[in-house]
């Protein structure tokens, strides 16, 4: 969850930020879909779902008021607050997910989910809460819970949805046609990692592998160490030890020594580099 908090702060494209410029309300009534231009000599975004929109100038204000709040909780209130008094507001899910991104952001798994679940009332097909849900569910589901296989199965719907939802459900109405395609790519290997997070889980080692790739060829700008040590082992369980070294070796790379997934990284190196050598782990080399 951290990568993607991250991510969300650094490309800054979450439906909070699309439906800033897009939400002032025109005399009387909404504002015309896609009123902000792309800049001067750029080529504008093909159009996605239309940015959401006040009604009102006294619904613009009130909203304006409640995302300028500065954290999670604050943001909860105001959002709430703000769907009681404008109950046919277009607005809301953006201010739920201007609280999401918030809770995201501070490691709050469980509050950030709350906020998906919210969001996805008034947009069920939104990719960010629909990742956002899955996440959660795929991180804290364990197998001793009774509902194990009720929350597995929609953590791996909700992503795969996500995978269908991110070319038609993000507004791209003055955004770059750069921009939004990284932040595409970002939201797709993040579902993608989710879902081979779930197959590696289930010792479903191929298909864990497969899109575990994915993920990874989807966002190279920045490559989530956690998929690629999964990768790794992946290939180790079908003994696939060469390329399970390549991979182990980024790991390592992208981690740090005293991280639970750099550890991790390391034993995974040594034991495939001692297997890629011909020697067994835990057997010291044949004299040469």
């Amino acid at each position: 969850m951290k990568r993607a908090a991250m991510m969300v702060a650094v490309l800054g494209i979450s439906v909070w930020s699309l439906g800033q410029d897009a939400s002032k309300p025109a005399p009387g009534g909404q504002t015309p879909a896609g009123q902000t231009a792309p800049a001067t000599g750029a080529a504008a975004a093909p159009q996605g779902k239309r940015p959401p929109q006040a009604k009102t100038k006294e619904e613009y204000d009130a909203y304006n008021t409640a995302k300028a709040l500065p954290d999670g909780p604050a943001r909860e209130k105001a959002a709430d607050d703000f769907a009681k008094k404008f109950p046919d507001s277009e607005l809301r899910i953006v201010l739920y997910e201007a609280a999401m991104n918030s809770y995201q952001q501070a490691n709050d798994a469980d509050k950030m989910q709350e906020m998906a679940r919210k969001v996805l009332i008034y947009d069920p097909d939104q990719p960010d809460a629909l990742i956002g849900v899955a996440q959660v569910l795929a991180e804290r589901t364990h197998d001793t819970d009774l509902d194990r296989d009720q929350r597995i199965d929609e953590a791996k719907k909700d992503a795969q949805r996500a995978l269908v939802t991110v070319d038609t459900d993000i507004p791209t109405a003055g955004l770059q046609p750069d921009q939004v395609a990284l932040y595409k790519s970002f939201l797709k290997s993040e579902a993608y990692s989710i879902i081979g997070a779930i197959e590696y889980n289930a010792k479903a080692w191929t298909d864990a592998e497969a899109d575990l790739r994915k993920s990874i060829d989807a966002f190279p700008q920045q490559v989530d160490p956690v998929a690629v040590l999964r990768l790794s082992l992946s290939l180790d369980q079908q003994t696939k030890y060469a390329e399970a070294l390549k991979y182990a070796n980024q790991a390592v790379d992208l981690t740090k020594e005293d991280t639970t997934v750099g550890k991790a990284a390391r034993d995974e190196k040594d034991r495939l580099t001692k297997l890629n050598s011909g020697t067994a782990p835990g057997q010291t080399p044949a004299p040469k």
